[in-house]
């Protein structure tokens, strides 16, 4: 009974969060449309900041037919993901957004970018763990040693998938881009202006 009163307070903050972006979205795109520099605008991204790779990275994921810009209906139904979404669900944006050339796989120098710019936030957001005394070539080398199963040196969505399911360690290490729906809402929070 508890479950069914915590997930109704969850979608009621869904909608209200989804309300607050769509007012901001018409404010920012008149033109119904959202361009990479008014992504990381939206969010508040500095364009040459710590968290502008990653920016580029989720914009990427939010642009479903790749026409290198974000329409409403894709900008909600991202949200959609990024709030209301099961780990799977999760897992699958968050491979997208790894996976930079699109190509069905996440190679070494993709993981090795991705972390590399994990590391630089979480440096900017000092959150300072065991993990991070890790440098970025180690964390990659564990990451492929735990996910890539076949070990072509290559991870593809179902090793990440299963990978990240059954290694607490390898989660917690994606976790930035496991939890989007934390970054927006703190650059909402810091945003608020609307």
């Amino acid at each position: 009974m508890g479950q069914a009163q915590q997930t109704e307070n969850s979608e009621e903050i869904d909608v209200k969060v989804l309300q607050d972006m769509y007012r901001k979205f018409v404010l920012e795109c008149p033109s119904g449309v959202l361009y990479l520099h008014e992504f990381k605008r939206f969010f508040g991204v500095d364009p040459t900041g710590e968290a502008s790779e990653y920016a580029e990275n989720m914009f990427r994921a939010f642009d479903k037919n790749g026409d290198n810009t974000i329409d409403f209906l894709e900008f909600v139904a991202a949200l959609n993901l990024v709030f209301r979404g099961d780990l799977e669900h999760k897992l699958r944006w968050s491979f997208k957004v790894y996976d930079k050339d699109s190509n069905g796989y996440i190679d070494r120098d993709e993981l090795r970018s991705i972390i590399d710019s994990i590391y630089q936030v979480k440096r900017g957001s000092k959150t300072n763990t065991e993990d991070s005394k890790l440098t970025v070539d180690e964390v990659v080398n564990r990451i492929l040693a735990a996910v890539d199963s076949d070990g072509d040196g290559t991870i593809t969505m179902d090793e990440f998938i299963k990978g990240a399911q059954e290694d607490p360690w390898v989660l917690s290490m994606l976790k930035l881009d496991m939890n989007p729906a934390q970054w927006v809402m703190e650059h909402r929070r810091k945003s608020a202006h609307f």
